[in-house]
């Protein structure tokens, strides 16, 4: 098993989603967070349309984080959708990270393993 932790667009949540249910994921944590990359944020070139005549430096961008655990083979299923639908090719698309997982346990039911997924 392995943890899948995606940084993601806010935009994109509803896509990850629809991949998520296409490959029958069992389930999916999702939090709002703020961060930034090798990009720094946003300067104001990025704002030039919106905001005239102010000097804007955003450091930290509104992303959401997804996570989920699910069996080896789903891994770069998974990857290979997300990656082909959610990819814009513009600094800030996200980022995806892989753990592996020794075990899980459903509380109710005692069910370990895959079977807890």
């Amino acid at each position: 098993m392995k943890e899948m932790v995606m940084i993601i667009r806010p935009e994109m949540l509803e896509t990850i989603k629809t991949i998520l249910d296409q490959v029958n994921c069992g389930g999916m944590t999702i939090s709002t967070v703020m961060g930034c990359g090798t990009q720094k944020g946003l300067t104001d070139e990025d704002y030039a349309n919106v905001i005239k005549g102010m000097k804007v430096n955003i450091n930290l961008l509104p992303k959401i984080r997804v996570e989920v655990v699910v069996p080896d083979e789903l891994v770069d299923v998974i990857y290979t959708e997300v990656r082909a639908r959610v990819a814009t090719g513009r600094h800030g698309d996200g980022k995806i990270f892989i753990r592996p997982i020794e075990n899980a346990y459903r509380i109710r039911t005692g069910e370990t393993g895959e079977k807890a997924l």
